[in-house]
Order: C-alpha cells, then structure tokens, then sequence
C-alpha cells in the first residue's frame, strides 16, 4: 500500500519509527517532512499529507503531533480526507470499518511507539463495511450546512 507519512517537530522520532516499520511490513512510504526537530507548524504538514491523500498519490495517510489533535484538524480541512484521531486499535479499526477513514492521526507525547504500530496496523488491516455507513460517508465530503 502506497502511505504517506508526516509530523510535526514533536513527532520526528515516532515517525521515522513508524516509517521503517511500515517499510519492513512491505508498504511504499512517502515521508513528507519535517527533517528535522526545528520548531514548524503543523498545519504546513497536515495540509500537505491531505493533499497527497486526496489525490489519490498516497492510498492511505498518517498524521502526527505532540497531541495528535491539532495536525488531525489540519488534514480534515480536506473534505476528501477522513482523519481520526486514535491512541488505541479499536478506535482505529472502528474508523476504518465504519467511517472509511483514510488518515489517521496520533500524538507522540501521548501514545508509545509499539501502541502507535499496534494502531496503526488496526487502521491498515481493516475494510471499510460500507452498506448503512456509506451514506454516512457521503455526507462528511458534502456537508450540507
């Protein structure tokens, strides 16, 4: 599978597990920065992650901060994106299996690396269900407000 991967300056040494990690289990990782521990804005990052998700360069996106929660609602600006922000795999098969998410976020200050894998293969070993959650779906890339 074809993932995306980036952080901001509080999660480069999750990342770059996570990245060899999904490498070894045989997926093709575009790494898209940040290099180094310089302080940068996430949303630089997470707008760049959803864009590459969007248009299909990446099949599926991971998203990572100190909290996970503000780069998750720079990816979910995208309304091709569906970003959940997860700390354990049930919440990450969940997102799959019943919001077809295609992102998922987490924070390195709070979820330890072998959470973070355990998460992470959840999120990527799971089919969406479609049937009564497609509409649901639907309604999340075309809100109408």
């Amino acid at each position: 599978m074809r993932i995306a991967i980036a952080s901001d300056h509080a999660a480069i040494d999750l990342k770059a597990e996570l990245r060899e990690w999904l490498i070894e289990q045989g997926h093709e990782v575009a790494d898209l920065g940040p290099e180094t521990t310089h302080s940068v804005d996430y949303p630089d990052f997470g707008y760049k992650l959803a864009a590459v998700v969007a248009d299909g360069t990446a099949e599926r996106g991971v998203a990572l901060c100190g909290s996970g929660i503000g780069i998750s609602m720079s990816v979910n600006r995208n309304p091709a994106v569906r970003c959940a922000l997860v700390s354990e795999p049930l919440s990450a098969s969940l997102a799959r299996e019943h919001n077809d998410a295609n992102c998922i976020a987490m924070g390195a200050r709070l979820t330890g690396s072998d959470m973070a894998k355990a998460c992470l293969a959840a999120f990527l070993e799971t089919e969406f269900a479609g049937g009564r959650h497609q509409r649901r779906v639907d309604k999340l890339s075309n809100p109408e407000i």
